[in-house]
């Protein structure tokens, strides 16, 4: 008896301090391994874009980005199938091959002789990403308990994820230029292959297995729906927001997730249960984790526009510009553990949504010469508020579910990301319009920058705007979950 009293408080004591154990680190390191990589991915190979078109001799700038969407586009529409099918075959299985094809399609990737092998194995690698994502979220809340544990590795992966995104853009810059841009998928191969190793050798074996059937009907339609929405929104700067191609993409994307959640309904064991789709602490956190990710990671193109077409920047100085971004994103993830215990899941949301915006909207006053130490003060806020709120939308959102919801909660908590791009795409028609209507009484370097003024300025309003639904909608639901 005495042992097993010892054995509880043990126990509780682990659930109620934020202390990993040796262990414990070495699975988040794995864990987090795989998250740096899928996030170092695209980043990367965003840099390495016009040295890839040189160098496998790519016929125009429209088919080159097909590099990036065709890893995009398998990653967004496939991760609602994937964080079933891993309740159902086994969440520790499915992040192991996700790793291993991610490592072999990387490679053939490094070593494309023609920018077809290069296509086909970025959509390998999207596949593979799609594995990958959900898994490590849900594995991460499986083998970390709820409470102070939990929210610290989420904390420490919500880090790394925005560390990834900016050792990608500065270290392809490098790569590229010291190296060739094939280092930057063989430097993938090696890192998926330390994290493979430390996934057969560190995961708990004892996957939950749900026995529910495959919803093929609402998997189909999620794939095609997403497909369409990602597809639309991804190529619909370059062929015209009214073009007959991008109207009906987005067109079908509309009827394929409206007919997805008519078929959901009906489902004995659906894709994703509406039930769980409704709860507030889910779909709430959801919306404003799309508002955190899209506004984040179009404010960092804007940045990027800003730099090297206002200010001059080289593709290597731009990438040092953000520098101040991921180090608050590093100390903000380090941080969110004992924020959200001091303060609440809720008020987190709130404060990081409104440092994000403000940071955003103060790069209103970015001039068109010097401004460095503006530039970093502002982006490191952006940053900061950023993963603060990344971290407390997916410690709510995962909160509170059984161990059989929470593959689909660690896909719906990854989706927002892959989604992004709808407020990247929105934020650059801005600045076109903006552009556009400035360039018959300015030169056009001041046109630019007073169309990115325009954006940065929507993109803050619409985080302060996050800021308050977080309030005005999770305050009580998250309470009573808590």
């Amino acid at each position: 008896m005495a042992v097993t009293d010892a054995q509880h408080a043990s126990s509780r004591e682990e659930a109620t301090t934020d202390s990993l154990g040796v262990r414990g680190w070495l699975v988040l390191f794995t864990l987090c391994g795989a998250t740096f990589m899928t996030g170092l991915d695209y980043s990367v190979v965003t840099v390495a874009l016009p040295e890839i078109g040189q160098g496998l001799h790519f016929t125009d700038t429209g088919s080159l980005q097909w590099v990036s969407t065709a890893c995009l586009l398998p990653t967004a529409s496939l991760l609602p199938l994937f964080s079933r099918v891993s309740d159902m075959v086994g969440r520790r299985r499915l992040f192991t091959a996700g790793v291993a094809l991610f490592v072999v399609f990387s490679l053939l990737a490094g070593l494309a002789i023609g920018p077809a092998m290069l296509i086909a194995a970025r959509v390998g690698q999207g596949v593979a990403a799609s594995m990958i994502a959900p898994t490590a979220i849900a594995l991460m809340t499986t083998v970390f308990p709820e409470g102070p544990r939990r929210t610290r590795a989420l904390g420490i992966n919500g880090a790394v994820l925005s560390l990834g995104f900016v050792v990608g853009t500065l270290g392809g810059g490098v790569i590229t230029s010291g190296l060739s841009w094939r280092w930057t998928m063989l430097i993938l191969v090696i890192i998926g292959a330390l994290v493979l190793a430390g996934a057969l050798a560190l995961l708990p074996r004892t996957d939950v297995r749900s026995r529910a059937r495959l919803d093929i009907p609402g998997a189909v339609l999620a794939i095609v729906g997403l497909f369409a929405l990602v597809y639309g929104i991804s190529t619909g700067a370059q062929a015209g927001w009214g073009s007959a191609s991008t109207v009906a993409s987005l067109a079908l994307a509309i009827v394929a997730l409206s007919a997805f959640l008519l078929v959901e309904r009906r489902h004995p064991d659906p894709l994703i249960p509406l039930a769980l789709l409704n709860r507030p602490t889910v779909k709430w956190s959801g919306l404003l984790g799309f508002i955190t990710l899209g506004m984040c990671g179009g404010t960092s193109v804007l940045l990027s526009l800003y730099m090297q077409d206002v200010l001059g920047y080289s593709a290597l100085a731009t990438g040092a510009g953000f520098l101040a971004e991921g180090l608050t994103a590093l100390i903000a993830g380090m941080l969110a553990a004992r924020i959200i215990e001091g303060l609440g899941k809720v008020a987190t949301m709130f404060t990081g949504l409104f440092v994000q915006g403000v940071g955003t909207v103060l790069m209103f006053l970015l001039p068109a010469h010097g401004g460095l130490a503006l530039l970093l003060v502002t982006s490191g806020a952006m940053g900061f508020g950023h993963v603060l709120t990344v971290v407390s939308f997916i410690t709510t959102m995962t909160s509170g579910l059984r161990d059989d919801e929470q593959g689909v909660a660690g896909g719906l908590s990854q989706l927002p990301q892959f989604l992004g791009a709808i407020g990247t795409a929105g934020l650059a028609a801005i600045v076109t319009a903006r552009s556009k209507a400035l360039a018959a009484t300015t030169t056009s370097t001041l046109a630019t920058l007073g169309g990115l003024h325009t954006a940065m300025l929507t993109a803050g309003i619409v985080c302060l705007a996050g800021a308050v639904l977080a309030v005005v909608c999770l305050r009580r639901p998250v309470a009573a979950a808590s």
